[in-house]
């Protein structure tokens, strides 16, 4: 599966681009978890869904976990809170750290 960042920055590099490049905004390796989160969402998203609900419901067929909560019953509110989560995450990395993973 293509990754859109990665083939958009390749795009204006002309070229491959970096390997780190392309996440360097993390501070932080990415849990397992929240991998499968974000691949999900990639797939349902390029498919055309972006209506919330219809994500959520989406994530619940496909027997998604949460990363935070381990939760597969997806909602609105627990997509919203899950991803609020991940971002404070990245957020809290990223003022102590910096950019880097």
């Amino acid at each position: 599966m293509s990754d859109a960042f990665k083939d958009r920055l390749a795009e204006v590099a002309g070229g491959p681009a970096p390997k780190d490049l392309a996440h360097q905004g993390r501070g932080r390796p990415v849990a397992p978890a929240e991998q499968a989160l974000a691949d999900a969402l990639m797939e349902i998203m390029a498919a055309g869904e972006h209506d919330f609900a219809a994500v959520a419901a989406t994530l619940s067929a496909r027997g998604v976990a949460a990363p935070v909560s381990g939760r597969t019953d997806w909602d609105i509110a627990l997509l919203e809170a899950e991803l609020a989560a991940a971002n404070a995450s990245f957020d809290a990395v990223y003022a102590e750290r910096g950019y880097g993973a």
